[in-house]
């Protein structure tokens, strides 16, 4: 939603506008004009009537409603020399509807397992490709176990509340039996609670980037515990080009890395490396 714009759609990567009737259309002249009205009673809708409440969250550029679904907002932003302090004139809306797609992991779980061990896995994508979607049915398989592998424990730093969907402290997407989760948790913070608390075997985290979240990854792994991640990457090139993220490539940190499909379905893989940058699997051999 963009105010003096056309009300837009996207799904499976396709646009389509939508008519003041609410159908579905591809002509842009006949799409809903967004109004700035529109747009205060969205944001008065899905905060429930207390924006105050999400404070915190819109300084960071979204606030996530119960589901799991975030609400990407942009406007004039309010700065101090501590950084954003608050927004207002909102006038732009991304609404990102967040869902589970169970077994959508089958594909990749296999590469990730060496001797019945999870291997440290790190998972490449742009945006909306599904890495949030292969990351929560990944968290789920493992804590679950199969026949072959048994369950583990895993701990979750959810801070977008995206991947378990928590309300009132209970996920509403399944992330497994022996899964625990600190929602709207930073990362860095997370991983340090959940290593001194909670005994994980594997911590899944996702949209990592900062050298806080990167300190407190080797020290995960220095623990003993085997870690899953996202992060926002085109390729594995453009990894090693990020100044901080670089060096975790070089170092070897993952030992197993999965780049995702831009144009396939959610969560599905085009490529998968192990640390050492060979390549085990690629979209093309198998579709």
């Amino acid at each position: 939603m963009r105010v003096q714009a056309p009300l837009l759609m996207i799904h499976n990567n396709r646009e389509f506008y939508i008519t003041p009737e609410g159908k579905l259309c591809r002509a842009q002249e006949n799409a809903y004009s967004v109004t700035k009205k529109d747009l205060k009673e969205t944001l008065e809708y899905m905060s429930d009537y207390s924006l105050y409440a999400f404070e915190e969250e819109v300084r960071q550029g979204f606030i996530t409603i119960q589901g799991g679904h975030r609400i990407g907002i942009a406007g004039k932003t309010i700065v101090d020399r501590n950084g954003i302090r608050a927004m207002k004139f909102i006038s732009f809306i991304n609404v990102r509807l967040a869902h589970q797609i169970r077994g959508c992991a089958d594909q990749v779980i296999p590469y990730l397992y060496d001797k019945g061990q999870i291997l440290h896995t790190l998972i490449v994508s742009a945006p909306r490709c599904g890495k949030t979607t292969l990351l929560r049915d990944i968290i789920r398989q493992v804590s679950d176990g199969t026949g072959q592998r048994p369950g583990m424990t895993v701990g979750v730093v959810d801070e977008r509340s995206e991947i378990g969907a928590c309300c009132q402290g209970v996920p509403q997407n399944d992330l497994g039996i022996r899964t625990d989760i600190l929602d709207c948790c930073p990362k860095a913070l997370g991983m340090m609670m959940l290593i001194r608390t909670m005994s994980p075997r594997v911590i899944a985290v996702d949209e990592i980037g900062s050298r806080e979240d990167l300190e407190a990854m080797e020290y995960a792994m220095n623990c003993g515990c085997r870690l899953i991640a996202t992060i926002h990457g085109a390729s594995m090139d453009d990894i090693r080009q990020k100044p901080v993220l670089g060096r975790m490539v070089k170092e070897r940190w993952f030992e197993r890395y999965v780049v995702l499909d831009g144009g396939g379905r959610p969560g599905k893989a085009a490529e998968i490396y192990d640390g050492r940058g060979t390549r085990l699997f690629r979209k093309e051999e198998v579709w």
